[in-house]
């Protein structure tokens, strides 16, 4: 489930992501440093902001189905998000650039 105790994403690894090229990161709980992080190239959805980092005991998992919010994350599925909220797709449904 969600946490609000401590901040899951900061500064470092939200810069991580603008380096491997994602668009964006959905957090089920807290980030910190968002000052640091409304200035990069990347979105970030989160319930909130909390100033206590993570201890970071919990290593992840890739590739696994989340659900959260009433909505069910699907590695292969696209995500879509902007001020007004968060939609998920099966397939792709924007316009590609040629």
């Amino acid at each position: 489930g969600s946490s609000k105790r401590v901040a899951i994403l900061g500064d470092q690894i939200a810069k991580l992501a603008v380096d491997n090229d994602w668009a964006g990161v959905i957090v089920n709980g807290c980030i910190r440093d968002s000052a640091i992080i409304n200035e990069l190239e990347i979105g970030v959805k989160a319930l909130g902001t909390h100033p206590v980092k993570s201890l970071k005991t919990y290593p992840g998992e890739k590739g696994s189905v989340v659900n959260f919010g009433g909505v069910e994350f699907v590695p292969g599925h696209w995500v879509y998000s902007d001020e007004d909220g968060i939609i998920v797709s099966e397939v792709p449904i924007h316009e590609t650039k040629a």
